[in-house]
């Protein structure tokens, strides 16, 4: 039987996807949704520890490669997609998933912190953003996806929203989503879609202390529609969805993935 051509829309045979964040959690299911739905992974991690989403992604058939550079760092970002290049890779798909969360008062908020977070979750977005979509801009228009290349931020509610206690990662993400709409704005008749995927409220270890601080956990649960936390598996459907041809005509956009808590 011939595989209908609304299934084929999601297809991502032949393309390879590089993947920040994808040891565990939200990264980790892309990751492996990526590859389920035919994409080689390119893995970027600290280091060589972490091999279990290497494994899954073997497992369904599909090739894994771990790059390592310590997100942190400007200088090691700034190598990374040279070393990619160079080793042969062609990447039609870019994932910035990886991020940090630090938490304290706002009048104590201290620099480092501060200046972490900016950098994790803000400036190595851009610079992986800048950089592979030049790469991006080199390539043929594929047949399966109908497009040079496809980037994926992860913003959050806090693109919204302003939260407590957390005033770095709050500038961070709703500067991607920012970075997401400006990237659309120039790329997006070359062939290259930007989106972002703002995350509502999941059970990931970055939510350890909201999960452990028994008042903001009643009150969270409590609003969102759904009744339930999110978990990473929520977010195969969109990622697939924003990589592959289904999602051709959409650029520019911040899709929440929040079981409803924006609309609250």
């Amino acid at each position: 039987m011939a595989t209908p051509e609304s299934t084929k829309m999601f297809s991502l045979e032949g393309q390879t996807a590089l993947v920040t964040g994808g040891t565990r959690g939200i990264g980790q299911a892309a990751a492996i949704a990526l590859a389920e739905a035919g994409a080689d992974i390119i893995l970027i991690q600290r280091d060589h520890t972490q091999t279990a989403t290497l494994k899954a992604i073997e497992a369904v058939g599909r090739k894994a490669f771990i790059y390592t550079a310590d997100l942190a760092s400007q200088e090691q970002v700034a190598a990374l997609t040279p070393t990619i290049l160079k080793d042969g890779h062609k990447i039609n798909i870019l994932i910035n998933c990886a991020g940090i969360q630090r938490r304290h008062p706002s009048a104590q908020f201290p620099d480092n912190d501060w200046n972490e977070v900016l950098q994790v979750n803000l400036s190595t977005v851009f610079t992986l953003c800048r950089d592979v979509g030049a790469h991006m801009l080199t390539l043929e228009p594929s047949p399966s996806t109908g497009r040079r290349g496809s980037v994926i931020n992860f913003a959050s509610l806090l693109s919204f929203q302003g939260g407590f206690t957390v005033p770095a990662y709050a500038a961070s993400k709703g500067a991607v989503a920012q970075l997401t709409k400006a990237l659309a704005n120039e790329w997006t008749s070359k062939g290259i879609t930007v989106n972002a995927i703002a995350p509502g409220y999941i059970e990931t270890d970055m939510n350890t202390a909201l999960l452990a601080d028994e008042g903001r956990l009643r009150s969270i649960s409590e609003r969102i529609p759904a009744g339930r936390w999110g978990v990473p598996d929520d977010f195969k459907g969109s990622v697939v969805f924003l990589a592959s041809k289904s999602s051709a005509y959409v650029s520019g956009h911040v899709l929440v993935v929040d079981g409803g808590w924006m609309g609250r």
